[in-house]
């Protein structure tokens, strides 16, 4: 079983700067593609970042220029760092991941349990 844990989300000013993590511990073999995905309140979660096993990123338009997506393969870790941040951008944040771990013979999608993001105006 493998639980990605986020980290760094909080409070900031509109404008203001903040980096999230994802740590995916447990006996991993290999991860295709991690997100992260948001759930603002009322609203559905939705994906807003994508980054596959080679690099390659994807940004939906509203956070394009603003955040970047990274990730490390040696460490299976994911970040995300966002910049000139709105109040709009106030949500629950969610890394997911595609995990193949040992005693599974495929890939499993997992996520973990979110961290708030609140930014003040």
């Amino acid at each position: 079983q493998v639980q990605l844990v986020e980290s760094g989300g909080g409070l900031v000013e509109a404008g203001g700067s903040l980096r999230l993590s994802c740590a995916a511990p447990g006996s991993i073999i290999s991860i295709k593609a991690m997100g992260w995905y948001r759930q603002a309140p009322g609203n559905e979660r939705e994906l807003f970042a994508a980054v596959a096993s080679d690099g390659n990123t994807n940004y939906v338009d509203s956070v394009k220029g603003r955040f970047t997506i990274s990730r490390d393969n040696a460490k299976n870790r994911l970040y995300l760092q966002m910049g000139s941040l709105k109040p709009e951008d106030t949500a629950v944040y969610y890394c997911n991941a595609e995990v193949l771990s040992s005693g599974n013979l495929r890939y499993i999608n997992y996520w973990g349990k979110g961290t708030l993001v609140t930014v003040s105006s």
